[in-house]
């Protein structure tokens, strides 16, 4: 087993967050009606996708009927429809979709993770649960030794990125980036670009389009040569 895939199996183990625990395993144990018949995971969802990827993706969190019933991010939710179909016509997935961890996807030169592990209620995040899981995001940067482009989806995902990186030592700020839909930075070696999170909240009232996801990973995809 090698150091990526020990990080991965502790990361599915971990119960650091009590609220977080109760929250996924309810969730799990309940479900929807339209997922009745299907076993959810119920557990963290560990990072995924090509590990000498030279782009990092830092997402909020798995949703709780998204990647807390499939075991893996942005997999199984209206979310991740746009993510994929995004990162596949920017050439970083193989296919613009993904329901389930048997699907096939398979990202390429591409890499995905998040700033906590499990699904929160209402999507909101304490900041000690973010503490409790930044320790994995830490280990994650140097294990993915080719990292050259950091996208974070939506403020919490932005800053979690931002954060861990100067934290390992691998850039360095007086200020603090400001948030913002495709602003970009950079430090040395490493470009960090912020993005409006793919949830509802924000595809259903066009506060982000296609266009403007597009835009994201077309950047990306160029600032990587």
């Amino acid at each position: 087993m090698n150091s990526m895939e020990a990080l991965q199996r502790e990361i599915v183990s971990c119960r650091r967050c009590h609220r977080l625990v109760r929250w996924r395993e309810k969730v799990a144990r309940e479900k929807v009606r339209r997922f009745a018949d299907q076993e959810y995971w119920g557990k963290p969802n560990p990072g995924f996708g090509d590990p000498r990827g030279r782009l990092l993706l830092v997402g909020l969190a798995p949703a709780a009927h998204g990647g807390n019933r499939t075991g893996r991010m942005f997999t199984g939710d209206e979310s991740g429809n746009w993510l994929y179909r995004a990162l596949y016509k920017a050439g970083f997935a193989n296919q613009p979709t993904s329901i389930h961890r048997g699907d096939g996807l398979k990202l390429k030169d591409c890499y995905i993770t998040a700033t906590c592990r499990c699904a929160p209620p209402q999507n909101k995040l304490l900041p000690e649960e973010i503490l409790h899981c930044r320790p994995y995001l830490l280990r994650e940067i140097e294990l993915l030794r080719n990292i050259r482009v950091v996208v974070g989806l939506g403020r919490v995902g932005f800053e979690a990125a931002l954060g861990a990186f100067r934290e390992a030592g691998k850039i360095s700020f007086a200020r603090k980036p400001s948030f913002g839909h495709c602003a970009e930075y950079t430090f040395g070696s490493y470009t960090f670009i912020s993005s409006y999170h793919p949830s509802q909240q924000n595809t259903f009232t066009g506060k982000l389009t296609e266009r403007m996801l597009d835009r994201v990973f077309t950047t990306a995809r160029t600032r990587l040569g």
